[in-house]
């Protein structure tokens, strides 16, 4: 932050935090990423446990208070979570996946037992982040990482229906908190999230045209986004190039400058200040 000297922080503890409450064994390998003890049909939802989802991750909440009391005030703190269809995309398959066969069958087989574990995962989610907002957090953001991998159909169902639910939710307990969606690969559906979720602001990813985005998305949220992570790493004329490209097209609507995805870990921190400085100049012009 005090390099950079964003607007914003962002606190990063990873999505799968959610099905570790809810009493996953959850494990990182080196080499596969993630790996989890996989629910494989509807008698193994019964060995999740919400009741003690709160104690299991209290710690998380302790990390933001401490967070915000290091933050100065005119710095924003953003909270997140994964999305109800990613993160069981992650309790079913057992981790990564290459087509989503396992968690997109069972959704299609049967959806009344998939829409109980979409149940559960949404309550979790809800609590996670209004717990966050307790302790500090100004704003959160829904990660849907496997947005785009579903039929229009099944996008109504287990990425809209449930982000309706957490929208409602949050903005019944804090009005005033905001709520970005981030539906990556939504394509065009992006149109139907905005529209029909609630969220303040959408996140688009580096796939989404910021001209198209700027015209058909619902003037009153904000857009988010979307420089490429690697014009980030590669810097210098192409990275201020397309910098230049996403605000002249967001120039006439509300938008927050991001990337389309997360900062690769080799990028390097001079290209970050030189991107950082060069937005906080067109700000002050």
């Amino acid at each position: 932050m005090s390099r950079f000297e964003p607007d914003a922080a962002i606190l990063f503890s990873d999505i799968l935090i959610v099905p570790y409450g809810l009493g996953m064994a959850v494990d990182f390998v080196e080499g596969r990423g993630p790996v989890l003890d996989a629910i494989s049909d509807s008698s193994d939802i019964k060995r999740l446990k919400p009741e003690q989802y709160k104690a299991r991750i209290e710690a998380t909440y302790e990390t933001v208070r401490l967070c915000r009391d290091k933050l100065s005030l005119d710095k924003a703190l953003i909270g997140f979570a994964g999305s109800p269809w990613t993160v069981a995309t992650y309790m079913i398959e057992g981790g990564a996946s290459k087509n989503y066969a396992k968690v997109k069958s069972w959704a299609y087989r049967d959806d009344q037992s998939f829409n109980t574990l979409i149940k559960i995962v949404t309550r979790a989610t809800i609590d996670h982040l209004s717990a966050q907002i307790d302790h500090g957090a100004d704003a959160v953001k829904l990660f849907d990482s496997w947005a785009g991998v579903l039929s229009p159909s099944q996008f109504e169902k287990w990425v809209i229906k449930p982000t309706r639910e957490i929208v409602d939710s949050i903005n019944l307990k804090h009005p005033t908190v905001k709520i970005i969606g981030f539906p990556k690969g939504a394509g065009h559906q992006y149109i139907d999230y905005v529209n029909k979720t609630g969220v303040d602001a959408v996140a688009i990813d580096t796939s989404v045209n910021p001209s198209w985005a700027a015209k058909v998305l619902d003037k009153k949220v904000v857009i988010q986004g979307n420089m490429d992570p690697i014009s980030l790493l590669v810097g210098g004329e192409p990275m201020l190039n397309q910098a230049c490209s996403i605000i002249s097209n967001m120039k006439e609507r509300p938008h927050v400058f991001n990337l389309g995805h997360g900062v690769l870990p080799e990028t390097p921190p001079e290209n970050v200040e030189a991107l950082a400085k060069f937005l906080r100049n067109l700000g002050e012009g």
